[in-house]
């Protein structure tokens, strides 16, 4: 009965709910049926992959309360069996030019960048990315398909400091999407549907003969572009994003750099994809210190402290 429910599409923060373990807002996504109505407000999965990784699925829960598994009508199972191949992008003149690409980098992530990495290197990252700003300086991750159509742009506040994110849910804009921003400004129709792909897809056509690097997170992408530009960096967006938004890769050489946290769930996933040319380095796993461990490091982490370190 798994089949027949699926995670709630991201519409709106009302879309978001609390998380049933960690008690955080606006971070777990519901199972729901084919009319959006939830099974329970426990069963889905919490956004905190590393420091929650609650994930409660329709299978687990019906095997605890089988007296309460629904009837399911024959024909709306032949009719969800249909797939959804409907996939919404929408073009950069719909973006308002105050959160565009900018060839200055004007947001708090790329301020800090600036203070480890070359400007040219920065540059580089931007155009290739095309990295955009908010008014308030967040970061925004445009994600553009193989053929360049714009499927939405995970916006993101970090700290100008110490570059990390920030977390704060006090925060106004601490994350939120281009979509949901376009939608309220009327720019985008109500029935407006995100598919989601690989960050950094574009560049594929760019770089046709390079080794892809794949990575979970958006910043550790463009760090590592800046650091080890011999590979092309993509980003899957989240451990467990690790799906078929791979397919796109066939025919490359690719080589998977998860988190620290997820080198096991990246190694058995990767049996999914006998028909990519797919390794899933052990660099964090065998390298990573307890106090590494305990941070949730990626590799753009492990490189930045390796560049300071020389630099002592």
């Amino acid at each position: 009965m798994s089949h027949y429910y699926t995670l709630q599409k991201y519409i709106d923060p009302a879309t978001r709910h609390t998380c049933p373990n960690c008690g955080r807002l606006k971070c777990f996504t519901l199972y729901v049926d084919p009319e959006g109505i939830p099974i329970h407000k426990t069963v889905g999965r919490c956004d905190h992959e590393s420091s929650c990784g609650y994930h409660l699925t329709p299978k687990q829960y019906f095997r605890e309360h089988s007296h309460e598994l629904p009837y399911c009508h024959s024909e709306r199972n032949e009719r969800l069996s249909i797939p959804n191949n409907r996939q919404d992008h929408h073009s950069l003149n719909l973006i308002p030019s105050n959160l565009l690409p900018s060839p200055s980098g004007d947001n708090h992530l790329i301020a800090y960048l600036k203070t480890l990495i070359p400007t040219s290197f920065i540059d580089r990252i931007i155009t290739d990315y095309h990295i955009a700003s908010t008014p308030d300086q967040a970061t925004i991750f445009l994600q553009l398909d193989l053929n360049g159509n714009c499927r939405t742009g995970k916006i993101m506040q970090y700290d100008p400091t110490t570059g990390h994110r920030i977390k704060d849910e006090a925060v106004p804009g601490r994350i939120s999407w281009l979509h949901t921003r376009l939608k309220r400004r009327h720019r985008l129709p109500k029935d407006w549907q995100i598919t989601q792909c690989l960050f950094g897809e574009h560049l594929l056509r760019k770089y046709p003969d390079k080794t892809v690097a794949l990575v979970e997170s958006e910043k550790t992408a463009i760090i590592c572009s800046a650091l080890m530009p011999e590979y092309l960096w993509l980003a899957t967006g989240g451990k467990s994003q690790f799906n078929q938004r791979l397919t796109v890769l066939k025919s490359r050489k690719i080589i998977a750099f998860p988190d620290i946290d997820g080198y096991h769930t990246w190694l058995t996933k990767s049996t999914d994809f006998p028909f990519l040319d797919l390794r899933v380095s052990d660099l964090l796993e065998k390298n990573a210190t307890p106090a590494d461990r305990e941070a949730h490091i990626d590799l753009a982490d492990w490189l930045l402290r390796y560049l300071q370190d020389t630099r002592r």
